[in-house]
């Protein structure tokens, strides 16, 4: 198995916030959870545009909460 390089992790997760971006915009109510995917999440709303990182995670802002959400950690909800 060939270990995807930084450029290429990069680009996956640009493409996957793109996705989201289109389907989520601002203003979506959220469920989402800061750290372990575990109990009940919080809910929100997106404060903005999804971006992807070095890493390869795809994150996105969330209101109430400091810096980037994980997209695996945001669950899109009817209504709040």
């Amino acid at each position: 198995m060939t270990i995807p390089s930084i450029e290429q992790q990069r680009t996956r997760a640009q493409r996957a916030a793109d996705t989201f971006n289109r389907q989520h915009p601002a203003g979506t109510a959220v469920r989402y959870w800061p750290g372990l995917r575990s109990a009940e999440g919080r809910l929100s709303t997106i404060r903005g545009r999804a971006w992807g990182l070095p890493s390869g995670d795809a994150v996105v802002r969330v209101a109430g909460h400091s810096g980037g959400i994980a997209l695996t950690h945001i669950e899109v909800v009817e209504a709040i």
